[in-house]
């Protein structure tokens, strides 16, 4: 992943994770009133809009064929793992007394998004498997 195609692609989902995290939040905040319920839903929508976002994004604007997209099996795994963010997000905002749903829902999505782009990272970082010798 070349340093101007990473670091728009870290962007775009740190960005888009965040926002409809807050936009989760804001809707859904009069509804789901357990932050932990909330936070979780909050963090899953946001990974799975911002894994689509991103892809469709890159795949349109990207000159290299190998990082235009990331497999729909890293956006799954992030969001397992958005689980322990969007836990960790509910102790941040249950230990710094801001508890509102859309600033539940936005920490729920920023640390989602910060997970699926350690995970990015990780997968393109990844070198190819050696040839096989016949």
């Amino acid at each position: 992943m070349g340093g101007e195609m990473a670091s728009a692609n870290l962007i775009i989902v740190l960005l888009v994770g965040t926002v409809v995290g807050a936009l989760v939040g804001l809707g859904l905040g009069g509804i789901i009133t357990h932050p932990l319920y909330l936070a979780i839903i909050a963090g899953l929508i946001a990974i799975i809009v911002a894994g689509v976002v991103r892809n469709t994004i890159m795949t349109r604007t990207a000159f290299d064929p190998d990082v235009s997209r990331i497999p729909y099996t890293v956006v799954v795994y992030a969001a397992i793992a958005s689980l322990a963010g969007s836990a960790a997000a509910v102790e941040i905002d249950r230990a710094s007394g801001l508890v509102s749903p859309v600033w539940i829902g936005t920490m729920a999505g920023l640390i989602s998004a910060v997970l699926m782009a350690l995970l990015m990272i990780t997968y393109h970082m990844t070198p190819p498997p050696p040839p096989k010798r016949r």
